[in-house]
């Protein structure tokens, strides 16, 4: 016996063959809107200001996520990339055919809907459907409930799926865009040039990280992806640019959890005559700028669980170094450890297991993650690395064992 999915797709494949015996392709070459679902809503609430304002005739487009049929009408709510609208859909209005083409929609299906705009009884804003075209007939179902999308495994698995049923989660992807934008603003309103530099490299230096390997086939020779885009930068900063930066993809064959990816985003800057003391100063007041043009506040709320904290990103942060944040979060001065084998002993009395072939920094680093980390919830440099974790990054001048 079929699944109930199984069931749900034939009948839908039967839906989409209804409309090919009528001559209709249920998958158009394309589609041209007028207005997009909140364009149109705002071109109403502007004709309405008007005394003699006529209602605009509209064509709009999106995905169907809500479908009440009652006899020879229905109405539908249809969702773009700006939101959702109402349509109305009439048997008096959209003829025989048109309503024939109703009866085969359903909930995910993309469709068409043009019309004049008319306020309801409850005051939604409406397109009066006289003509309705489908776009995309959906053969799958869409989530179980619009309002969510609750399988965390099949969330990040079928991210599309996603988006369609979590109003929320569009919202943070725009909101990173929002972000990437702002930041890209405001470097280049700084001098600084934006760059593209290799991905697939000989060396794959810059971060100790363990790399991606590829092969070349023209070449015959295995390469790298980049762990990090340092080198690179740093080489166009000794040909005579002082300001450069990417926004650049990462990869590093590591570990994957809520704090790391294989793959991911990273920005680097470097600045020509600044220290990290420069950096710093720009960093916290980039961090701040973003965060008011993309989120309207320097405070912003972060939820993590059942934790609900106010970040504040104001600047001056905080500046910590790394010895002092051990010492205040661990209780374990690195100065007193400088050995592998005495640090690992301590680790082990602090209920942790040191990573196998791993030298002092990595260990050092591995105590932060565990036991400073969880501690700093406010923006907090934290500073003067051992020279084991960033061996490329210049040595503090009173203590050459730390940058």
């Amino acid at each position: 016996m079929a699944s109930k999915e199984e069931q749900i797709y034939q009948q839908r494949l039967t839906k989409l063959q209804r409309l090919r015996a009528r001559g209709i392709d249920p998958y158009p070459p394309r589609y041209h809107r007028t207005h997009t679902n909140s364009d149109a809503v705002s071109a109403f609430e502007a004709c309405e200001s008007q005394e003699d304002g006529h209602p605009p005739l509209v064509k709009v487009a999106g995905r169907v996520t809500a479908l009440r049929r009652m006899g020879k009408a229905a109405f539908l709510d249809l969702r773009d990339g700006s939101g959702r609208l109402q349509v109305s859909a009439r048997l008096d209005r959209l003829g025989e055919p048109g309503f024939e083409t109703l009866r085969d929609v359903d909930l995910g299906d993309i469709l068409g809907a043009e019309g004049p705009l008319f306020r309801t009884r409850t005051g939604e804003v409406t397109v009066d459907a006289g003509h309705l075209t489908m776009l995309s007939k959906a053969l799958q179902t869409p989530p179980e409930k619009w309002h969510g999308l609750t399988d965390v495994e099949q969330r990040y698995r079928q991210r599309y799926r996603d988006l369609i049923a979590n109003a929320e989660v569009r919202e943070l992807f725009l909101m990173r865009s929002q972000v990437v934008a702002s930041i890209r603003r405001f470097l280049d309103r700084r001098g600084f040039i934006e760059v593209e530099t290799p991905i697939l490299t000989e060396h794959w230096g810059g971060a100790a990280a363990r790399p991606f390997i590829t092969h070349h086939n023209e070449l015959d020779r295995d390469l790298y992806m980049r762990v990090a885009t340092e080198l690179y930068l740093k080489r166009l900063i000794v040909g005579g640019y002082d300001k450069v930066y990417e926004i650049g993809r990462i990869f590093r064959n590591e570990g994957v959890g809520f704090k790391w990816n294989p793959e991911f985003t990273m920005l680097e800057s470097y600045e020509a005559y600044a220290d990290y003391n420069d950096v710093m100063a720009m960093l916290e007041e980039m961090v701040a700028h973003a965060a008011v043009e993309a989120a309207g506040s320097v405070k912003v709320r972060w939820e993590h669980a059942d934790t609900v904290e106010e970040m504040d990103f104001t600047p001056p942060w905080r500046r910590l170094t790394m010895r002092q944040a051990l010492i205040d979060y661990a209780g374990i001065d690195p100065e007193e450890h400088r050995e592998i084998e005495g640090l690992q002993i301590r680790m082990k009395e602090m209920g942790l297991e040191p990573e196998k072939g791993a030298g002092r920094g990595k260990l050092l680093d591995q105590i932060v993650s565990a036991y400073v980390e969880p501690k700093l919830i406010q923006p907090t440099f934290l500073l003067d690395y051992p020279v084991e974790l960033s061996p490329l990054a210049k040595r503090k001048p009173d203590n050459a064992a730390y940058v």
